[in-house]
């Protein structure tokens, strides 16, 4: 079988790599994308049962603002999406029944947190989450080059510095225990465990854990704009692999990529199923732990293993798909958070992600059905392999039906999937999703560079700094796209950046 070359191979199309291969593609680099599966969007894309499209992942887009990392993307590439703003973005549910409304404006949503929790300290501890969440994402693009990983790197972040950039380097010592204590709330034992069910959703982790630089940024993403997509986030994926394909690069589908060889002149070997892929360069856009375990070069292997979480330290999800008849209980609001007392049965996680299909969005389901996609962590998915799928299918339809969202003889069809679904779908290790949980021990800089080894290998993704919900792994996109126009490409740098 002959032998492709390509100038550029994009491993994976989760969102970090689509939006790389996007921004190379539109410097005049040709691109080809590598995908296992028949269609884009990875961990953020929909998926067909009985006719229904169900979320794989992600269920809401966020990062449209200015200064965020979509709106940088569709800016720079022209692209236009189909987007509903949603005008609430979520309710949570705790467990003794309160209903806790995030609203999108700041002195709504804390009015909103004083009701429920109390006055001491909330208007204080928002204002300061939401001040940082702003500085955050003022600065994730103007400073691409982090973390550094060469003097290149650190002369132009010299360059680009600004005085409040200087005031968030304290944060990343400072973990959310830390700054809540501050504020005089981690004796709030219902506030507390609120702000952890909602860390979860965006930092993988919890309190103790998250610094305050992710966590106040993850705290405050329903203060921005939140959007649905139209037919499910696969319309995401489509759209720029559309865009690809106009800039006369590639889609490459059914391709599982199962080595990757440095070659002596320059590039790389890739073996997939379907005969050898010769490229210059490659961005990945996988979980590193896969990355590592492609390479067969040993140097490349074990310069990666320090970056590398084991199984007890990452997440795994349960998921369920559940069709039922729309009535006028349903919900108006889409997204949801639901605290569970005791826990969920087997899996002992505190809270499910409910996300209901818009009810004007008949590509998803038809009129007057409603699709829900719901999902709850598993804590070292390799140890806790879940195998009671029809038990867990039973309770989450009564728990929902407790909560209101429908009578359980209007529910249709119901189906839950397990880690082990997740290793099929997307082949990532122990079934991993959310990327990395954030680790006070690790420090933002410590988080693995863009440049895999240093040579014309580059990294994106949601276990890769900073790489978390679809905006981080569209600012990591953005960031390897950089790298390796500077370091490669320069006169495709000042094209992108004029």
């Amino acid at each position: 079988m002959e032998t492709q070359r390509v100038q550029v191979a994009v491993i994976g199309s989760g969102f970090g790599g689509l939006t790389a291969a996007a921004l190379l593609a539109k410097t005049g680099m040709q691109v080809a994308v590598l995908e296992q599966n028949n269609y884009p969007g990875g961990c953020a894309s929909s998926y067909k049962r009985k006719g229904y499209w169900f979320e794989t992942g992600a269920t809401t887009l966020v990062g449209l603002d200015e200064d965020m990392p979509v709106r940088y993307l569709l800016e720079k590439t022209g692209m236009q999406l189909p987007l509903l703003k949603l005008e609430t973005p979520m309710q949570v549910r705790l467990t003794d029944g309160t209903l806790i409304t995030r609203y999108p404006k700041l002195e709504d949503w804390i009015q909103e947190a004083e009701r429920v929790f109390g006055k001491q300290g909330q208007r204080q501890f928002w204002e300061a989450c939401f001040e940082i969440s702003q500085k955050v994402w003022r600065t994730s693009l103007q400073q691409v080059s982090f973390p550094f990983g060469s003097i290149s790197d650190l002369w132009q972040a010299a360059k680009s510095v600004k005085v409040e950039q200087l005031s968030l380097v304290p944060l990343a010592f400072q973990n959310m225990k830390d700054f809540m204590t501050t504020h005089g709330l981690l004796q709030n034992e219902r506030f507390v465990s609120f702000v952890d069910q909602q860390l979860l959703i965006t930092a993988q982790n919890v309190h103790p854990e998250v610094n305050v630089l992710f966590g106040a940024t993850a705290l405050c993403y329903t203060l921005y704009g939140n959007y649905y997509v139209p037919g499910g986030l696969r319309q995401l994926g489509k759209s720029v692999a559309s865009y690809l394909e106009e800039q006369g690069s590639q889609m490459m589908y059914r391709r599982l990529v199962k080595q990757i060889t440095p070659v002596s002149e320059g590039g790389y070997q890739i073996d997939t199923d379907k005969g050898l892929v010769q490229a210059e360069y490659i961005i990945f856009g996988l979980p590193l732990n896969n990355v590592s375990s492609l390479f067969n070069d040993l140097k490349t292997k074990q310069s990666l293993q320090k970056y590398l979480l084991p199984a007890d330290q990452v997440n795994g999800a349960v998921t369920w798909g559940i069709v039922f008849e729309r009535s006028t209980s349903t919900p108006t609001v889409l997204h949801h958070q639901l605290h569970v007392p005791g826990g969920v049965p087997y899996i002992q996680s505190e809270s499910v992600f409910v996300s209901l299909s818009h009810p004007e969005d008949e590509l998803r389901a038809p009129d007057g059905m409603c699709v829900a996609s719901v999902s709850t962590h598993v804590l070292h998915p390799k140890k806790n392999w879940i195998e009671q799928k029809k038990v867990l299918e039973q309770w989450a339809v009564k728990f929902l039906a407790g909560q209101g969202f429908f009578k359980e003889a209007q529910v249709k069809f119901v189906q839950a999937a397990t880690p082990g679904a997740w290793i099929e779908w997307t082949g990532r290790e122990w079934g991993q999703v959310g990327g990395y949980p954030q680790y006070q021990r690790i420090k933002p800089w410590q988080m693995k560079d863009a440049r895999l080894d240093g040579r014309k290998a580059y990294l994106c993704g949601d276990t890769v700094y900073p790489g978390q919900g679809i905006p981080g792994v569209c600012l990591s996109g953005i960031i390897a796209a950089n790298k390796l126009l500077r370091d490669h490409f320069k006169e495709g740098l000042e094209r992108l950046h004029h």
